[in-house]
């Protein structure tokens, strides 16, 4: 999935529910590029054994046993100036995090947000949250993106002031202090590989400035 993601060399890459053994191999698998990450559940077991049992069925275990987090890939000469994480889910739900890199003149946090169809408020507020995290970062001039599931769809969630508005599905890229093309989904031909759809999400894309 990485090589798949990265084979047309995006500046940025932000992925959600990483499993931790995939982490310290994301470099490699991008060729290079910079990986940063916010370990949103813990696993079980160690991080190589919780992904030896979970390949024994990925559709049923998912990160139960072995972990996730979310993960961001610069591409040089992107340089990370900061890099801060925030927990951005409150009361019973599963812990979900923001984290958010500093660049030269840029600002990109990548969350995943609360799976609450029914209750739209809950991941709205952590959208808020991780916004928030972004204009802690974000100093004057910096162009903002703000990316990753949402788990909202466009009419569920206020806009933002002086941020672009949802796309379409829940995986969004908001952007602000740029101009930016439409957020586009992958048709799903573009993410079959050998017979097999690489992701249940098609990834979404746009091009900043």
């Amino acid at each position: 999935m990485i090589e798949l993601a990265t084979a047309d060399g995006p500046d940025i890459l932000c992925l959600q529910e990483v499993p931790l053994w995939a982490l310290p191999r994301l470099g490699r698998w991008s060729h290079g590029m910079t990986a940063r990450w916010s370990v949103a559940r813990r696993p079980w077991l160690p991080a190589w054994l919780g992904g030896a049992i979970t390949r024994l069925n990925q559709g049923l275990l998912r990160s139960a046993i072995s972990g996730q987090a979310n993960a961001m890939l610069l591409r040089p000469p992107l340089r990370v100036l900061d890099h801060r994480e925030r927990q951005i889910s409150r009361g019973p739900h599963e812990r979900r995090t923001c984290h958010a890199v500093r660049a030269p003149g840029l600002v990109v946090a990548n969350l995943h947000a609360t799976n609450s169809f029914k209750r739209h408020e809950v991941p709205a507020a952590e959208v808020g949250r991780a916004a928030a995290l972004v204009d802690e970062l974000a100093q004057d001039g910096d162009v903002s993106v703000l990316a990753g599931d949402f788990n909202l769809r466009a009419g569920e969630l206020r806009p933002l002031p002086g941020w672009s508005q949802l796309g379409p599905g829940i995986d969004h890229v908001l952007v602000r202090g740029a101009a930016a093309t439409p957020v586009s989904p992958w048709p799903k031909e573009r993410r079959v590989v050998d017979g097999r759809v690489l992701s249940d999400h098609p990834p979404v894309e746009t091009t900043i400035g």
